[in-house]
């Protein structure tokens, strides 16, 4: 492990990534930008996992490798990597997607030209298990706006973007609530995130989110997927999941940075959404994509 303090922190939570692991390290340490660290956090992995990981930590010293004693659950093992970080910038990043080599440079600029902004991030394509484009998305949110309700806003309404993924600065990461395991966490986080502050988008194709059958969020039901987000959570209802997604909502609004006006514009405008919600579409339907970790398009058309 490097003895020098990187700027950007970058995580990768990983559990039986043998498939993908090694193409996912690989567009990493290709990139530009080189001022990083790559925190990799082995959640008990079975299959080839430790062998992939402690291979590429003995050829560069920028990659520290920790291998949790037993299976934490995805969103602990997300949190793991936050806390191990020493960067002022920190980056999740997953095991099975692909990243442009102009990524993390291209980020990092737009963060030094814009201090009010927490995040950056570039536009996104899903591709398959080979690693060609399926389809391209545009980003339309107003994730830019310098109005913190507009924001919140459009993050409630779209199911946010790729953001999750995003270059995120890390005091502002460590200021809002850890990632949880209730039903659509990872949207939560996000939408909390731009409670404090204003996303920049790179307007090129930087970020390729793959598809394929081993996902986390192709478990099924809402409970499956929680669980694997947390073991703890086994026992929990839907409606349990589901409710402490929405009392979430609230509980951001209520600590974030606001002033009292759009606080409780906020707060208003979490009651419309939650009643067209309520009303037009019946709970074990709400979220169908159940994709705990953010990668969608600002179109709507995948959920956090």
């Amino acid at each position: 492990m490097s003895t020098t303090v990187p700027r950007l922190s970058i995580g990768l939570p990983v559990y039986n990534g043998e498939n993908y692991l090694a193409q996912s390290i690989e567009s990493l340490l290709a990139q530009t930008y080189q001022d990083f660290e790559l925190i990799i956090s082995d959640n008990a992995s079975t299959d080839r996992t430790a062998d992939i990981c402690r291979d590429y930590a003995a050829r560069d010293a920028r990659i520290r490798y920790i291998r949790q004693p037993h299976n934490i659950g995805a969103a602990p093992n997300h949190n793991f990597v936050v806390a191990a970080a020493r960067g002022e910038l920190f980056k999740w990043a997953a095991h099975d997607d692909l990243f442009g080599p102009k990524l993390l440079e291209l980020c990092v600029a737009e963060l030094d030209h814009h201090p009010e902004a927490v995040l950056a991030h570039g536009y996104m394509a899903i591709v398959d298990e080979s690693g060609e484009i399926l389809e391209r998305y545009d980003y339309t949110l107003a994730t830019d706006s310098p109005l913190a309700p507009e924001r919140f806003r459009s993050l409630l309404r779209t199911e946010g973007g790729d953001d999750f993924y995003g270059v995120i600065r890390t005091d502002v990461m460590r200021r809002i609530a850890p990632h949880d395991s209730y039903h659509n966490a990872g949207r939560k986080l996000v939408a909390e995130l731009a409670l404090h502050g204003t996303f920049r988008q790179v307007p090129e194709l930087l970020f390729f989110r793959r598809e394929h059958p081993g996902r986390g969020d192709r478990l099924g039901s809402v409970r499956a997927v929680c669980r694997n987000l947390d073991p703890r959570r086994a026992n929990h209802s839907t409606v349990r999941l589901m409710s402490d997604y929405l009392r979430s909502y609230f509980t951001a609004v209520h600590r974030a940075p606001l002033s009292p006006a759009d606080r409780r514009q906020c707060y208003g405008m979490l009651l419309s959404w939650l009643a067209g919600r309520t009303v037009t579409r019946p709970a074990q339907e709400i979220g169908h994509r159940l994709n705990p970790f953010p990668a969608g398009a600002g179109t709507g058309r995948r959920a956090a």
